[in-house]
């Protein structure tokens, strides 16, 4: 009798669930929804204000002829048991068309006995429950803000620039966009986020996986991205430029991503625009830089002018140990150290003649260009004296 009883029991849940299905379905986005929600499911309206209702349909099938909307910057994919079914990146307004034998409808052509009975057959086979899932998901292809991305230690680079190596910690954002919406989801997207039930995919919210697997390459890529930028001929090569460049440091950022885990190519995944809220550089770092800002300001003779900086920085240090060329190198790019190391052969060669006004005079005019302070210009000024 159990058995029977079951059988009875199959058979009326497969009938209602038949009957249910045959109505259309309405599938719109839910509301609200995020501006950094990236892919979600499709719900159907079941009631129609008070005016109609349909309680037996079943969670997981689309009848044959239901509408399904889709808004501007959205696009539509359509499933059945797992796999990709259909894609639609237009807005308007769609009708599903599915030959499956559990979305056919008396409404939408076929009859009472096929597109009913037979169905109820099929179910029945089932518990009474479809032996099919259909899912409509929507992907977001717009752009996806607020990415944000920082480093705790600096990250260094090697800079033509100040033609030495670089560090800074630095914090910024970056803006996705989803290019191919199959490869994406094929290859990105947890199965738990396309299947029945789902919640709604955001790569903004911290416990999404992929978030934080995002988030570790795009960190993973700034030192390579920093070095992209600066050791562009088209960039001019200035590191201070970064934060100002959004697009152009976007597309360094990009680039190195793609190299080394080629987002668009195999994941369906680019970044559009990224901005440096914030780079600290570090000490070294620092004085270098001050050095070639001078340096631009003396005409451009680079090579000269890190060493006067060098010098004048290191006056100290160089009454304390005898000399001050080691403070003076560390403080040049490569080509003033070519310059030094060539005037410090020929003066061993042939050791010059300096003339003390004439250095002081150079001396004057760099403290009048605030290049040296008042305790650097005094300093250097009992040297060449002599004092």
């Amino acid at each position: 009798m159990g058995f029977i009883k079951n059988l009875a029991s199959a058979g009326v849940d497969a009938l209602k669930s038949s009957f249910g299905d045959q109505w259309l379905d309405f599938l719109v986005p839910p509301t609200p929804i995020s501006d950094t929600a990236v892919v979600f499911p499709a719900v159907i309206q079941r009631n129609n204000a008070g005016r109609g209702n349909n309680d037996y349909g079943s969670e997981n099938i689309i009848t044959r002829g239901s509408r399904i909307v889709v808004p501007e910057g959205y696009g539509l994919l359509t499933f059945q048991d797992g796999a990709v079914t259909g894609f639609i990146n237009e807005p308007g307004a769609y009708t599903y068309d599915n030959q499956d034998q559990n979305s056919k409808s008396v409404f939408s052509g076929g009859g009472i006995l096929s597109s009913t009975f037979q169905t109820s057959w099929e179910r029945f086979k089932f518990a009474g429950q479809p032996g099919t899932q259909q899912l409509a998901f929507y992907v977001n292809l717009k752009e996806i803000p607020n990415n944000l991305f920082g480093t705790q230690g600096p990250i260094y680079w090697d800079d033509s620039y100040i033609g030495a190596q670089a560090g800074a910690v630095t914090r910024g954002s970056y803006v996705l966009k989803v290019v191919d919406p199959i490869l994406f989801v094929k290859t990105l997207v947890p199965a738990s986020y396309i299947s029945a039930n789902a919640r709604v995919f955001d790569l903004t919210q911290v416990e999404n996986p992929v978030s934080s697997q995002l988030f570790n390459e795009v960190v993973g890529s700034l030192a390579g991205a920093f070095s992209r930028y600066v050791n562009s001929p088209d960039r001019e090569a200035r590191i201070t430029r970064i934060q100002s460049d959004s697009v152009g440091f976007a597309q360094s950022l990009s680039a190195e991503i793609e190299s080394n885990y080629h987002w668009t190519e195999q994941r369906g995944l680019s970044i559009s625009s990224a901005t440096i809220i914030s780079i600290e550089y570090d000490e070294d770092t620092t004085n270098l830089l001050s050095d070639v800002r001078k340096a631009d300001a003396l005409a451009g003779r680079r090579g000269d002018s890190f060493l006067k900086q060098s010098v004048a920085r290191g006056v100290e240090a160089a009454g304390e140990t005898g000399g001050g060329t080691g403070l003076a190198m560390m403080g040049m790019g490569m080509g003033a150290m070519g310059n030094l190391v060539g005037a410090a052969g020929t003066a061993s060669a042939a050791p010059e003649q300096v003339d003390p006004a004439a250095q002081l005079a150079q001396y004057k005019k760099m403290l009048d260009d605030g290049l040296i302070n008042e305790e650097d210009y005094d300093a250097l000024k009992k040297k060449a004296l002599g004092l």
